[in-house]
């Protein structure tokens, strides 16, 4: 092929990686294409991948132990190089040699395939209230059955769900024991062993949502993008079957699984953690750009989605790159967008910091407000009497009144202000 595959390893670039030309290339599944695999030829020396657990996929034995399982898939956007491989999800752009672990930790290069280890093995699920993704102009009172497995694509310093964001699938599930798939009837209680060998597949997790009177599901408190081929396929079952999908993610995913996954997506939450690159390098190991793409495109598909924007202490509480970013928004995404700004709580690596003052959440409300946005939240604040209140564009009276996750009144008819019969921006349907 042209190509050393001893050098595909590691820290390279993906210029030197694919140096070999597009021919060099086979293409896992139909997603691939030529003219994809051409356009990374023009890539510069900056993109390099992200570094990877090198030699620490699993052994035969553990292997063998979720095969039976039915926990592990191939993956579904990759390119093999030769015995090596590049995932293509999202733009960490792991490169594996065989035996080695991605970034996210979910994904393993087994004799020169890519497979994801987070399929049908999720290590949590709860029944939430909608606001609580939080999406507050989507089906309001309603409920999301909520589901996540380990990793995530991001290494965020203050993660609050970092005992499975920042794990292997492998910490979180054990195949030993008789096997446990729920279907409905469920279980009326699991322990933790319980939860640890139990399978939910994309079929039972539409069941399970169905038997609990969830009109939606919610692929959350992780990384969806982590886990994308659960997440996929379930999606695409439950649009089968009439429920409802919510992505609640950090936005970074390269656009062409994004397109191919919004296919079967009703609602999104995107964290938008910051406004410029140095601050999403050095809190969250990530990079803006690819997160405004993700806006832009989920806007471009005419997806609901609602951005969220946590204000840290010394990280992402600056009022001038939060006018910046509102301005962005507002230019971008229209004035109808909601942004809920939210509170920061110490948690995982800035324990250290104190919880964000009140004083910055309600000056980045006016400054948002000021920029042109219409419906801008404050969350995690109790002490703030509207913190969660929708008001009418024209009348300004309020439509929505929530008292944390309750939902206390709702005023509008077929999605307009029961007042003056303005449209308010969400999907309010049955």
């Amino acid at each position: 092929m042209g190509m050393d595959q001893t050098a595909l390893g590691g820290l390279i670039t993906r210029r030197r990686a694919l140096a070999g030309g597009a021919a060099a290339f086979a293409c896992a599944g139909l997603r691939c294409s030529g003219s994809w695999v051409d356009s990374l030829l023009s890539l510069g020396d900056s993109e390099a991948p992200a570094e990877v657990f090198k030699g620490d996929a699993p052994d035969d034995r553990v292997w063998a132990l979720w095969q039976a399982r039915g926990w592990v898939k191939e993956a579904s956007h990759y390119l093999k190089l030769g015995a090596n491989v590049q995932c293509k999800t999202c733009p960490n752009n792991c490169i594996l040699e065989p035996g080695d672990r991605s970034h996210c930790r979910n994904k393993v290069n087994r004799d020169g395939t890519l497979y994801t280890m987070a399929y049908g093995n999720p290590c949590t699920f709860h029944v939430d209230p909608v606001e609580k993704k939080p999406l507050y102009h989507f089906h309001p009172g309603t409920m999301a059955f909520s589901l996540a497995t380990s990793g995530c694509v991001f290494r965020c310093l203050n993660c609050q769900n970092w005992e499975i964001s920042q794990k292997k699938p492998e910490e979180t599930k054990d195949p030993a024991g008789p096997q446990l798939r729920l279907r409905p009837p469920l279980p009326r209680a699991l322990t933790y062993e319980d939860l640890a060998r139990a399978s939910l597949f994309p079929e039972d997790v539409v069941a399970a949502a169905k038997a609990l009177g969830c009109p939606s599901v919610a692929y959350t408190y992780s990384e969806p993008t982590a886990y994308y081929e659960y997440a996929f396929d379930t999606c695409r079952l439950a649009r089968e079957a009439g429920v409802r999908n919510i992505i609640v993610s950090c936005g970074s995913i390269e656009e062409r699984p994004l397109r191919d996954l919004a296919k079967f997506v009703d609602a999104a939450h995107v964290d938008l953690k910051g406004f410029d690159d140095e601050t999403y390098r050095r809190l969250n190991s990530g990079k803006l750009e690819p997160i405004l793409n993700t806006l832009k495109t989920y806007r471009d598909l005419g997806i609901w989605f609602e951005v969220i924007n946590l204000v840290v202490p010394t990280y992402t509480d600056n009022l001038d790159s939060i006018r910046r970013m509102c301005g962005w928004l507002a230019d971008n995404l229209g004035p109808d967008r909601p942004l809920h700004f939210s509170r920061f709580n110490p948690q995982h690596k800035l324990d250290h910091l104190p919880v964000t003052p009140i004083g910055i959440l309600l000056e980045a409300r006016e400054a948002a407000r000021a920029a042109g946005l219409r419906y801008v939240y404050i969350g995690n604040v109790r002490e703030v009497a509207d913190a969660g209140t929708t008001y009418c564009p024209n009348c300004k009276r309020a439509v929505i009144e929530r008292d944390a996750y309750a939902v206390t009144a709702v005023r509008l008819d077929g999605g307009r202000c029961r007042f003056c019969g303005t449209p308010v921006a969400g999907a309010w349907g049955a």
